[in-house]
């Protein structure tokens, strides 16, 4: 069992190299984990800077007390894969994100596409960006990484676009795509973006729109995957495939 991830805003420890994890993520490493002397752990803050520590004892029920002797940082993985995401309805949305941070896509734009049910407006757009921005963070806890997904605002059409033209690898997942997305020649550096339409599927003028971009359909197999999930499965051959699962 790998040591558990808590997500800090900085590696100041103190003399002897002794750091107190306190606030929520002390309470759940000492309430909920209770972790005990000689355990592992590891701290991050979410942006590649970590350390591992191994835990000295705790105080009351919030307060663990680590040893920390140096943090050390993970670079950014190359090719950095953006999934752009259509707005799924309900909870899928998190769903979403919770299983694309777990295969490792590094950042996760939500698109208001034509054909989503739902779109995000007002307060309730605030909060359910806070919603995927919190379970990118818990997920990334969950699957130990120590550099969580960027979740961008939401972005229009006509911004969608601007990210595929300055990529270097553009695709959408639409079931025109007459070449497999397992085939495409991707780079070995750069940018990967990939766009999943909403359940609806991308309609005929954002298609074109993005092509106009410099991006290609393609398709992933011969089933239809819902949107939730299309993202996840397109985002796990990118990756074997370019090489960062190796």
């Amino acid at each position: 069992m790998t040591a558990p991830v808590f997500v800090v805003e900085h590696f100041d420890a103190g003399g002897g190299g002794r750091y107190v994890l306190d606030g929520p993520e002390g309470r759940h490493a000492v309430s909920v984990k209770r972790l005990r002397a000689g355990e592992d752990v590891v701290l991050t803050d979410g942006a590649g800077r970590w350390a591992d520590c191994v835990v000295l004892g705790t105080e009351g029920k919030d307060r663990l007390i680590l040893q920390l002797d140096s943090w050390s940082e993970e670079p950014a993985e190359e090719p950095r894969v953006t999934v752009v995401q259509a707005l799924p309805k309900g909870d899928r949305g998190e769903l979403a994100v919770e299983t694309m941070t777990e295969v490792g896509v590094d950042a996760i734009v939500p698109w208001a596409a034509a054909r989503c049910i739902t779109q995000w407006k007002g307060d309730r757009g605030v909060k359910a960006l806070g919603k995927w921005r919190a379970t990118a963070r818990e997920a990334g806890k969950q699957s130990r990484r120590v550099r969580f997904p960027e979740v961008a605002q939401a972005a229009t059409t006509k911004q969608v676009a601007a990210l595929l033209a300055g990529a270097d690898f553009a695709a959408v997942l639409h079931e025109s795509g007459e070449a497999p997305l397992a085939t495409a020649e991707l780079p070995a550096t750069g940018d990967i973006v990939l766009v999943v339409g909403p359940e609806g599927g991308v309609a005929p003028e954002e298609l074109a729109l993005f092509e106009e971009a410099g991006a290609q359909a393609y398709r992933l197999g011969r089933s239809v995957l819902r949107t939730s999930t299309a993202g996840t499965a397109a985002a796990a051959v990118l990756l074997a495939r370019t090489g960062r699962w190796s």
